[in-house]
């Protein structure tokens, strides 16, 4: 009867990797930890913005409007649950997608805005602060790709032969994905601007 059962078991094995349960099964944990790595980076960003606001704030506080906007796309970010579950939710994608759209937008206006005040952009802790940011932006932009593609990975896994009939008795779908316009949007903002001398470099030899 031991033997029997073991066999079985054996059987079943092999028919639900015939079948291509376990490939979507790994196919969705990655997704999973792509995923993951991109919220952490969205947050590493928005974790940046107070301390960027109030360095700004000291050198620009007639910018009120830039700010506010700034704080209030944070906000909207910092309100949305990012969890694993969002992924199975297109409609709460979108939203998230969106949220950090509008972040993206506000920290374009407050760079553009910058460049009106030589002695910010001089200033030790803005300078620190836009190195961060610059950083932050790059590890975004490779978190999404990376995002990107195990979503692809996942769906064509989903659609195919006969891994499609699996998908469909376990309740396996097509996972939102970020849309052509969004991505056209993050890889053109925000600039992070370096051309200016640092706050402890020598200045510049008179001219002769």
């Amino acid at each position: 009867m031991r033997r029997f059962l073991t066999v079985l078991a054996a059987l079943a094995t092999l028919s639900l990797t015939n079948c291509g349960y376990n490939a979507i099964q790994t196919n969705d944990e990655q997704v999973k930890a792509n995923w993951s790595e991109v919220v952490n980076q969205y947050q590493r960003r928005a974790d940046l913005v107070p301390n960027l606001v109030n360095s700004v704030k000291g050198f620009a506080q007639q910018e009120k409007d830039v700010l506010l906007g700034v704080t209030n796309a944070r906000a909207k970010v910092g309100s949305i649950q990012a969890t694993p579950e969002l992924l199975n939710d297109p409609a709460a994608f979108q939203k998230f997608q969106a949220a950090q759209g509008e972040l993206t937008n506000a920290l374009s206006r407050l760079l553009v805005v910058t460049e009106n005040y030589p002695q910010l952009k001089s200033d030790a802790l803005f300078h620190d602060l836009m190195s961060q940011l610059e950083g932050t932006e790059n590890r975004i932009t490779v978190a999404r790709n990376r995002y990107i593609k195990s979503v692809q990975e996942y769906n064509i896994g989903i659609r195919t032969f006969p891994n499609n009939l699996t998908a469909m008795a376990f309740g396996y779908k097509e996972k939102p994905n970020f849309t052509v316009d969004n991505e056209r949007e993050i890889s053109t903002a925000p600039k992070v601007d370096f051309n200016v001398p640092s706050p402890n470099a020598p200045s510049p030899a008179p001219a002769k």
